[in-house]
Order: C-alpha cells, then sequence, then structure tokens
C-alpha cells in the first residue's frame, strides 16, 4: 500500500492507496487524526479535491474532539482522583518498602518506596494499569477469537497518542493503548472486537460495519461512550 501526506491549510492528512472502489474519510479520536483511503487508480490531486469538498465534516467533527473533555495534569498525591475501569479512585500514596499498587474500597494505594518521586509514582501506578488491563485483554481476546473463528493474535500495550487500539493484519499483531486501564470494561471490549475484527476485513466498509454488528450489536453505544469520555 502507498501513502502520502496531504496538507490542507493546518491539517495534515494521511492518504492510503488501496485495491478498493471508494474513497473512505475518517476523523479518529482522540485528537482528530484525519485519514483517507483510496483507490489505487486515483491520483493525489482527485484526492485533494475530494478532501475540499468535505472540509466543513472535518472541522465539525475535530471540533467535537478538541471540546471533549480532558483529564487534569496528574501529581500522584493523597486524594487526587485517578480512574480505572470507568470507576472514580482517591489515590492514597503511603511509603512502603515495596513497591506496588493495592486497590482498597474507593481507594488505589499507592505504596511507594520514594513518596517525593513523581516518576516513580506513575511508573508504578502504570505498571499496575498495564497488568490489570493485559488480564481483561486476554479474557475478551480469547472470547471473541473463538466467536470469530480466528487464530489469537499476539498483543501487546504501549502508550499511544492517537489512537485507542490497532491491528497489523499480515502479522496477526494487535496493540492496545495502555489508557484503556482508566476507561469501563464496555468501551475495552468495543476496542478488542474492533480490532479482531479487522482480522476478517481490513478496511471499515459495509461488511466490516456488518460484522461488528453481528459479533458486538450494541457497539455504536460502546464506541460513543468511549469517544465522549475524558480523554
Amino acid at each position: 500500500m502507498e501513502k502520502e501526506i496531504l496538507r490542507i491549510g493546518e491539517v495534515d492528512i494521511e492518504i492510503t492507496f488501496k485495491p478498493i472502489k471508494n474513497l473512505h474519510l475518517s476523523v479518529h479520536p482522540p485528537y482528530g487524526r484525519v485519514t483517507i483511503s483510496s483507490p489505487e487508480f486515483y491520483d493525489l490531486e482527485k484526492v485533494k479535491i475530494y478532501a475540499a469538498t468535505k472540509w466543513a465534516w472535518i472541522k465539525k467533527e475535530q471540533q467535537k474532539f478538541a471540546s471533549q473533555a480532558r483529564e487534569e495534569t496528574r501529581s500522584y498525591i493523597s486524594q487526587e482522583s485517578h480512574y480505572f475501569l470507568g470507576k472514580r479512585y482517591l489515590l492514597e500514596v503511603m511509603s512502603a518498602e515495596k513497591n506496588q499498587v493495592l486497590r482498597k474500597a474507593n481507594k488505589l494505594q499507592l505504596h511507594i518506596k520514594d513518596i517525593d518521586d513523581i516518576t516513580l509514582k506513575r511508573k508504578v501506578l502504570y505498571q499496575f494499569y498495564r497488568k490489570e488491563l493485559r488480564q481483561r485483554l486476554q479474557d475478551f481476546i480469547m472470547q471473541y477469537a473463538a466467536n470469530m473463528d480466528v487464530n489469537i493474535p499476539d498483543y501487546s500495550i504501549r502508550a499511544m497518542k492517537t489512537k485507542w487500539g490497532s491491528c497489523a493484519v499480515n502479522g496477526q499483531r494487535l496493540l492496545f493503548n495502555i489508557e484503556l486501564a482508566k476507561k469501563p470494561l464496555d468501551c475495552i471490549e468495543y476496542i478488542v472486537v474492533h480490532e479482531l475484527v479487522h482480522l476478517l476485513e481490513r478496511n471499515h466498509n459495509k461488511n466490516f460495519i456488518t460484522l461488528m454488528n453481528r459479533f458486538l450489536p450494541h457497539w455504536k453505544v460502546q464506541k460513543k461512550v468511549l469517544n465522549e469520555l475524558p480523554i
């Protein structure tokens, strides 16, 4: 697949030329990244004209993401709010010999060797997020891979700036954004199904929608909830 970057005004649009019949325009959460999938027989000028005709819609969609609530910068101190699986917890920072996070009622107890080291506190909390998210991802992947009759793919978790997940179809490998650990289970389920469906259908076309409807009938609701949560 051939890729180009088209700049219109202040917006970079990622163009991918594929063996498809029609143009597909998308504005992606959480930051409004713009992509166009184009048939291979179109030239860049034709795609540019198409993008220009959709400019008002592109800006409207980007504005929706720009106005979405953002999480406040965290200081990792006691009584600060943090989220896990869609639920709000109060952080309780405690001096300890072993770095770990424990859940107690509505609190996340951050046991830390150096309570003044903000970098260490963030690292330990995100180690907790990674471990917990991995278990939820594993459960959903096992369930839906069986439902879809696809091989269980490899997957990994990382910090991602512009996507909740991605699928390398040829390598049969999925990537998930570690920030999903803060989101409700239903939203995590939606992202897992979305990426697994890409193993059956690369593109966001009618067949993709049909497959999503088959395997996760309420996916549009879960997508809407995810896209309206603070990022």
